[in-house]
Order: structure tokens, then C-alpha cells, then sequence
């Protein structure tokens, strides 16, 4: 009898388990996160679908970011497309473009009486995917801005004793490196993102019209001015020396910093894992270097990295896991352990001051670098960032030209004329088509 009863109750909890799993609804998140990114987006579902019962968050690796944006596009079209889509910040003015497509965080919130409020999230990182009315497109995930990497054995070997903070101290850097024995005192990675959308924020120019493009779609560029192509002339200038060398357009130059080849690296805060896995020398980060001739200081950098975004076409309930997911990864507790195991900058206030509570700056100086060089000033109209249809085939057409800088094919003025001409020709087909 014991054994029947034994077996009974077994029975009874395995249907009731089976019935709740059943019960529970799929959310489907598409990402491109790969490798140890990928594991803690893992790991972050994992802890929510434990934390409920009524929704199980399921994560999709659909490869980098331009062939998550585009299988999301091709399986809405199809009917099959996610709940969620993470897309580069570059693509918002696509998926704006798509507005029958999207369904805005705002909304999603609202329509599920979930609790929600902006203000709780840092104004340098959602002023970039709302609407000019304050609505929230898409939900901030990884958002990063390149820093100033830096080899601090290197720079005192060389008898360089603070990191440079202009582009001259730069180049003096530069000089005492070659001096003392070491050619490679700089690269980049995401050149199109450091050293033209940035550094044109960065001195609060910008590198388009109708301020970068939010007021309208009938903009053209201007990143072909004096101080932009004469910056870039003069690095290309340095990589003669073998003073700058040119690493590739993402994050390929990683390994000049961290194998100590190159002094300093302008990339990514995200790197900041990579590097501290990687990195065998004493390394910082600092805030990017400005031309002291054009600004008396800096004005603020913009965001790189991705956003979630909401596609239509589900059911009311299914949208209901969506915010519920979306309140859980905005948690304190969640946001600080994103950004400190990452570099991603945390998304919201309470994050940032949870990371300070808990020691994390104090031990580990610099890592709120990005975050005080978004929040540096109140951006402006060029310094807000950036909303250009086609953005993602245009960065292309910016990085063809600049390596025709780098390799002497082409002045930096005549690379950056070619790039705004072609950049302008993609942006009135987008501008026709929609």
C-alpha cells in the first residue's frame, strides 16, 4: 500500500511540474551576444524563469548584431519573429522606420499595468531611443562608450607621467615611447563609432543635419569638417612612425593593447573584462582625449552597444512576460552585477550608486569612467546621438574610406568628402522609401 502511495504521489508531483511547464508561457529574446556574454545572458534568464512560474525567458544566439537585426526582420515578415530582438544602436532609425513592426517599451509597460518609470533610468543612456515626446522605444540592455585604455608600465617606462588628456599630450606620449624603444603608442577599434561619431560629440560638433538626424529624415552629414579630418590626417600622419597602428574596424586591435604591443587602446568600456583576463601589466582606463585648440573641455560621449526591442504580433499575455522580464533585468541588484561583470555601464541611478555602496570603484579604479564621461554635461542637439536611416550600411561606407586614410591612399579631407557623398546617396533612398 505504502509503495502504491509512494508511487501515487511521485506520479501526482511529476503531472503537477509538467503542468506548470506547460503552463508557463515562452518568451522568445533574440541577442548577439556571443561567448562569455552570451553565458551571463544565460545566467540572467536562468535567474528569472526561477524567480516565476508563469513565464520561461528563453535566449537565442542569432550571431553578431547586423544578422540578429536582420533574421528578426526577415522572420517578421515570415510571422515567426521573437518576443524580443536585441539591436545596435546604430539600427533604431531601421526599426523606427518599421513602426507596424515595433511595439515601444512605453507601451509594452502601460498595457501590463507593470510599474515604470524613466526617470529611474540614466538620462545620457534612454535620451537616445526615445521619441520626441519622451516614449521609450526600446529597453537599454548593453550600452557602452569607448575610453581611453592604458598600459600604465608602458607610459612609466617611457617616463610618461600622467595619462594624456588632450590629443597633443597624445602625440608627446607618443614621442617618449619612440624614444625609450616602443613604436605603437596608440590604436582603435569601432573606428567609424571613436573616432567619428564620438569624437564629433566628444567636442559637441555635428556630424550631421537636423540634429543628427532626430528631427527629420531630410539630413545630410557634415563629419567632413576641418577638425574632424584634420584630426584624422594627423593620425594617420603618426602611423608612418608606426606611432598609431591601424587594427581593424571592431574589436579586432584588441590583442595590440592587451599583448602590450600598443600603449593605448580607444575602445569599448566592455572591454573591460577581455582586458583584465588578458591583460599581464598594470592597466587603467581614462577618459577620451580632447583637441584643446577647439574645446576648452569636453562635452560628453555617446552611447554605443544595444537596446531590446518589441515586436508585434503576439498575444496580450505574452507581452505581459515581456515588461515582467524587463522589470526584473532593471533591478539594482541585476543592473550592477551586468555592469561590473562587464564594462557595459549600468542602466539605471540605482545601479551606479549600488556599484559605489558596494566597493566596486573603489576597488577597481576607473571602471566608472564611462559612465562620468556619458554624464559629463547635459547632452546636447550634437551630442545626444545619432538617428540616421541606413546607419548600418553608411558605418561600412565611413570605414572603407578611412582605411583609404590609413593605408595613403587617400587624404583624410578627400576620404571623409567621398564617405559624406555616398553616406548622403543611402540616406535620401532611405529618406524616399519611407
Amino acid at each position: 500500500m505504502k509503495t502504491r502511495l509512494g508511487l501515487a504521489a511521485l506520479a501526482a508531483t511529476t503531472l503537477a511540474w509538467s503542468s506548470a511547464s506547460l503552463a508557463a508561457t515562452e518568451i522568445q529574446f533574440w541577442h548577439a551576444m556571443g561567448g562569455a556574454l552570451g553565458e551571463k545572458v544565460e545566467e540572467i534568464a536562468g535567474k528569472y524563469n526561477a524567480s516565476q512560474t508563469d513565464f520561461v525567458m528563453k535566449p537565442v544566439y542569432k550571431g553578431n548584431y547586423t544578422e540578429t537585426m536582420t533574421a528578426a526582420v526577415a522572420a517578421f515578415r515570415a510571422g515567426e519573429q521573437p518576443h524580443i530582438v536585441q539591436v545596435f544602436e546604430v539600427g533604431t532609425a531601421s526599426m523606427m522606420a518599421a513602426g507596424g513592426a515595433i511595439k515601444p517599451v512605453t507601451d509594452v509597460m502601460k498595457d501590463a499595468g507593470v510599474a515604470f518609470d524613466q526617470a529611474d533610468y540614466l538620462p545620457a543612456v534612454v535620451s537616445y531611443y526615445q521619441t520626441p515626446n519622451g516614449d521609450l522605444l526600446s529597453l537599454p540592455f548593453n550600452s557602452s562608450t569607448p575610453v581611453l585604455w592604458v598600459n600604465n608600465d608602458l607610459l612609466k617606462q617611457a617616463g610618461v607621467d600622467k595619462t594624456p588628456a588632450t590629443w597633443d599630450e597624445m602625440f608627446e606620449a607618443g614621442a617618449k615611447l619612440q624614444a625609450a624603444g616602443h613604436d605603437c603608442a596608440f590604436s582603435f577599434g569601432w573606428q567609424s563609432w571613436v573616432m567619428v561619431e564620438n569624437m564629433s560629440a566628444w567636442h559637441n560638433l555635428p556630424i550631421g543635419t537636423k540634429s543628427n538626424g532626430f528631427e527629420g529624415l531630410d539630413t545630410e552629414f557634415t563629419f567632413n569638417n576641418g577638425t574632424i579630418t584634420g584630426l584624422l590626417q594627423r593620425v594617420a600622419d603618426a602611423g608612418k612612425s608606426g606611432m598609431f597602428k591601424y587594427g581593424g574596424r571592431r574589436g579586432d586591435s584588441l590583442a595590440l593593447f592587451t599583448t602590450g604591443e600598443c600603449a593605448m587602446w580607444m575602445n569599448s568600456s566592455a572591454y573591460y573584462a577581455g582586458i583584465k583576463s588578458q591583460a599581464k601589466f598594470d592597466f587603467s582606463q581614462s577618459m577620451l582625449p580632447y583637441l584643446s585648440d577647439v574645446v576648452s573641455k569636453p562635452q560628453n560621449s555617446i552611447i554605443g552597444g544595444a537596446t531590446l526591442w518589441v515586436l508585434r504580433g503576439k498575444d496580450d499575455a505574452d507581452y505581459r512576460g515581456v515588461a515582467e522580464f524587463f522589470k526584473y533585468l532593471s533591478r539594482p541588484e541585476i543592473q550592477a552585477d551586468w555592469h561590473q561583470s562587464t564594462g557595459y555601464v549600468p542602466i539605471t541611478t540605482a545601479a551606479w550608486k549600488l556599484s559605489e555602496e558596494q566597493g566596486f570603484y573603489k576597488n577597481n579604479p576607473g571602471t566608472d569612467t564611462a559612465i562620468k564621461q556619458l554624464s559629463l554635461n547635459t547632452p546636447t542637439a550634437n551630442s545626444r546621438g545619432l538617428r540616421f536611416g541606413n546607419f548600418v550600411q553608411i558605418r561600412d561606407i565611413i570605414n572603407e574610406e578611412m582605411e583609404a586614410i590609413w593605408s595613403g591612399e587617400k587624404s583624410a579631407q578627400k576620404a571623409m568628402d567621398d564617405a559624406k557623398a555616398r553616406g548622403d546617396s543611402l540616406l535620401r533612398k532611405f529618406e524616399k522609401t519611407n
